[in-house]
């Protein structure tokens, strides 16, 4: 006897022909589509003047200098901090749209529907809307149907293609690397980024579509960590719209029939061909694309509209029992909700404090440990460090080093002699630079054996704000 066969862990895919439809979802859904497209291919060829010593790209992730740059406000490696902190609003604001209005982020802004929209736009231009999309799939291989498949693949690979050369563009200057991309003398890693965005863009987009929501993408299983029975969600409204009935059904018998005609527009335009009316689904992007759909049958057929409408579970159970629903915007602004928006602003703001008191000037100190200390000539104590003066400003400055807490000390550099030791220095350095210096500082031998004390940086152009390292002074003990 034959053992019985495993259940299947993955579905064969089901074509999915989204019918297009005319509503405020929709024309919401266009503006964002258009604003997310704009700023992503648009971004790199706005030119921002840092002055003739910095990149004038806007936004530039430039690796071989390893800085980021965006707009007046540029990131140091020391001060990743920063992008930690972008990273952690991010998440914490996809937490705060998901407690408020479910996976919206998935419907409207999620790079993978954005393009995946964009797609199905263009495929509606040479297939024509649902029902030719399905009368062509099911045709037999023809001149037409051919042309039609090598026409729209052809515009998927250049929207593809543009948008892997996009990507790029965020880590060169767009300009120079278009040209050097064309002529064959980019870097072997731009082509192959290209070639990789180019075919993942391609698939995703034009042919896993929903199934990269459904099994690829991890947020639908955790979402729900999220939400609450007080968080809006795309709901059909059952206790209206059952009992289902054609319309000549339910203009014959109105007590026995809900407002549902079950004309299944909600699943036509669905993107992912869930039936909303069968409750919460992992397939529910929450485009709300069906509520404009369902809207539309509802005023034509004189109903009111909202069968099928944002609502939380709190407000499913009190219209279901005949009471009012919570306004929206007390919905919106709950306990959660606030939580989630005041830890995001406080990291915002926080971040815009620290950018705004930085200096742009950073010192760090290390003292050389052989020898630790030299006794000189004179009888005084020398010891030696190493500076590294970080100028973060797109010009070169003069910076003065000066010492603090050391009574007597005096210093001079390993190209100087001791001749010519003061109690301050300069060093000229260079814009957007480190400058690494040795540093010999002698003071008198009577005093502790261990004495701290700081160094100090100001420059004297741009921000004159300094920098200080505390060290420690060695001396030997006594009798040695």
């Amino acid at each position: 006897m034959l053992a019985p066969r495993p259940p299947a862990l993955y579905a064969a895919r089901k074509g999915v022909y989204p019918k297009s439809v005319d509503g405020f979802f929709r024309r919401l859904k266009w503006a964002i589509m258009a604003v997310t497209l704009a700023i992503y291919y648009i971004t790199p060829w706005i030119r921002w003047d840092r002055g003739q010593y910095a990149p004038n790209q806007a936004v530039l992730v430039d690796l071989a200098n390893r800085r980021f740059y965006m707009f007046q406000i540029e990131i140091w490696p020391h001060e990743f901090y920063y992008v930690v902190g972008l990273l952690v609003m991010a998440g914490i604001g996809l937490f705060l749209v998901t407690s408020a209005v479910g996976r919206a982020w998935c419907g409207y802004a999620c790079p993978q529907t954005v393009w995946t929209d964009l797609f199905q736009h263009v495929e509606r231009f040479f297939d024509g809307d649902r029902n030719a999309q399905i009368r062509l799939e099911k045709a037999p291989w023809g001149i037409e149907k051919i042309s039609k498949r090598l026409s729209k693949w052809a515009v998927w690979l250049f929207i593809a293609f543009w948008t892997g050369g996009a990507w790029i563009m965020y880590f060169a200057d767009a300009p120079t690397l278009v040209r050097d991309f064309w002529s064959g003398e980019a870097a072997p890693v731009a082509y192959a980024t290209v070639g990789i965005l180019t075919a993942t863009t391609f698939v995703f987009g034009g042919f896993m579509r929903e199934q990269v929501c459904i099994y690829m993408c991890p947020w639908p299983r955790i979402q729900t960590a999220m939400m609450d029975e007080k968080s809006l969600l795309v709901t059909y409204k059952d206790w209206r719209g059952e009992k289902r009935g054609s319309l000549k059904q339910a203009q014959a018998n109105p007590l026995e029939f809900g407002d549902c005609i079950d004309c299944n527009q909600c699943v036509a335009v669905c993107p992912t061909g869930i039936d909303i009316r069968e409750g919460p689904q992992i397939g529910c992007i929450t485009c709300a694309l069906c509520i404009d759909a369902c809207d539309n049958v509802m005023a034509q057929i004189g109903k009111p509209r909202g069968l099928i409408d944002y609502c939380t579970l709190d407000d499913a159970v009190a219209e279901k029992s005949g009471g009012q629903a919570t306004p929206p915007i007390k919905t919106l602004f709950r306990p959660r909700t606030i939580i989630y928006f005041g830890i995001w602003a406080s990291i915002g703001l926080a971040m815009l404090f620290t950018l705004g008191q930085r200096t742009r000037l950073d010192l760090s100190v290390q003292p050389d440990r052989n020898p630790v200390y030299v006794r000189l000539s004179d009888g005084s104590i020398r010891n030696s460090y190493t500076l590294k003066i970080r100028n973060m400003e797109t010009r070169p400055r003069v910076v003065d080093v000066t010492i603090d807490g050391l009574p007597g000390a005096v210093m001079w550099t390993a190209d100087g002699s001791r001749e010519f030791a003061k109690q301050a220095v300069n060093f000229a350095v260079a814009p957007d630079a480190v400058h690494k210096v040795r540093l010999f500082i002698a003071a008198p031998a009577e005093g502790p054996v261990r004495t701290e004390f700081g160094i100090t940086t100001r420059a004297r152009t741009g921000d004159e704000r300094g920098d200080n390292d505390m060290v420690i002074f060695e001396r030997p003990e006594a009798g040695q």
